[in-house]
């Protein structure tokens, strides 16, 4: 009996304190997750996307570049 009235408070202060917080801050990223992206989110989505597009294009420039003045560089690799 001694072993269940040692169990008792911290028991009693997980259900009262921790459990709550946590179900709380559980459902509130559920929520924001279940929203989607923000707009700085969404902002921040098309920039990268951008810089993506242009140094594909760069590498490509690149490639041609290094077609032209050494074929070979290719089989080098």
């Amino acid at each position: 009996m001694v072993d269940l009235d040692m169990l008792m408070g911290p028991l009693i202060v997980f259900m009262v304190v921790v459990a709550p917080l946590w179900l709380i801050l559980h459902y509130r990223s559920k929520k924001q997750v279940s929203q989607g992206l923000s707009e700085h989110e969404h902002r921040q989505l098309v920039e990268l996307a951008s810089k993506a597009e242009k140094m594909s294009e760069r590498v490509e420039t690149l490639e041609s570049l290094l077609d032209s003045e050494s074929p070979q560089w290719r089989r080098k690799l």
